[in-house]
């Protein structure tokens, strides 16, 4: 290692975090392992031989300490496939934080000196409805799934990685392809064309006006609304339309601020405090799809997202 060994390994902490947010399912776990990465990575420096890269030998950390830390933990999930779709006058029901996917910014796992080619590739494989579908693999599968086609190791650096035969990293996989391909997964938008851009564009003016109307024509007919830790979510124009007519008719005024989150147009959403001004009041993620809007994930979490996403908590 070079004497500025400390530098070299923080220089890697951006991929690590998507590594273990893609094997967690939580940006606050992410973070936890990868702090524990770097704290076994800096004891471990010695023991450090160069046969394989410095990436590759932190990524082996990186799923070890995730693999520990999933254990028997329930897998996390979205609101949209832990039970059938609600109605507009259903109870509001919570499940803990660490039931639910979080969503992750953009700028924390796309490193600022990645290529084009490798930022669409990190930020498709941070997607919402992928990293869910993740979570319904048996934890080594979604490791040996992860190495070998996401990092890029060989079927024989991944059975390293993970003390295990290339026989069993090869079945490992089929089995994960197969689970994969039975899950829906939402195409990548590799990039925001002006189409996209404007329509975007065009659901924020509405939802800053609280044009119901205006709002729900931008989505898809069977279009779904998510509102973790709620239990509760909404499929269809109609029971959109109903929602933010009534129970959700509290959200005006609001004023929207721009960000990326799971390779996705996202914004904080801030509500009209009594003193004055706006206060934060979530994270709306948007997944796109032919033209229209698909899905809304409305995170309440705002405590814990808000800064996490570099959002104030006050705006005026």
């Amino acid at each position: 290692m070079a004497p500025d060994s400390h530098a070299e390994l923080e220089a890697h902490r951006a991929v690590l975090l998507g590594h273990c947010y893609r094997m967690l399912g939580s940006l606050v776990d992410a973070e936890d392992a990868v702090q524990e990465t770097m704290i076994r990575a800096w004891r471990g420096l010695e023991s450090f031989d160069g046969r394989s890269s410095l990436r590759t030998w932190l990524h082996r950390i990186a799923t070890n300490v995730c693999l520990d830390a999933l254990g028997d933990r329930p897998r996390r999930v979205r609101s949209i496939e832990d039970g059938p779709p609600g109605t507009v006058h259903d109870p509001l029901e919570d499940r803990p934080p660490s039931h639910w996917i979080e969503p992750i910014p953009d700028a924390r796992v796309i490193p600022a000196e990645a290529d084009p080619a490798e930022a669409a590739m990190l930020r498709e494989n941070i997607r919402l409805a992928f990293v869910a579908a993740l979570q319904h693999l048996a934890p080594k599968q979604r490791a040996a799934l992860l190495l070998t086609e996401v990092v890029g190791f060989s079927a024989e650096e991944a059975a390293a990685s993970l003390e295990t035969s290339v026989a069993s990293i090869n079945s490992a996989l089929q089995r994960a392809r197969a689970t994969l391909a039975a899950k829906p997964i939402d195409e990548p938008l590799r990039t925001l064309p002006e189409a996209q851009a404007e329509l975007v564009n065009r659901y924020v003016a509405a939802f800053e006006r609280y044009d119901v109307d205006g709002l729900t024509a931008l989505l898809h007919h069977d279009a779904t609304m998510s509102m973790p830790p709620h239990t509760l979510w909404l499929q269809g124009r109609d029971s959109i339309r109903a929602w933010y007519l009534g129970r959700g008719s509290h959200c005006q005024p609001s004023r929207m601020v721009a960000t990326m989150a799971c390779g996705s147009p996202a914004f904080g959403q801030y509500r009209a405090a009594p003193g004055g001004g706006y206060r934060a009041f979530a994270l709306n993620v948007l997944e796109l799809s032919d033209g229209r809007i698909a899905g809304t994930t409305h995170f309440l979490d705002v405590e814990v997202l808000f800064p996490a996403f570099g959002l104030a908590m006050v705006v005026e």
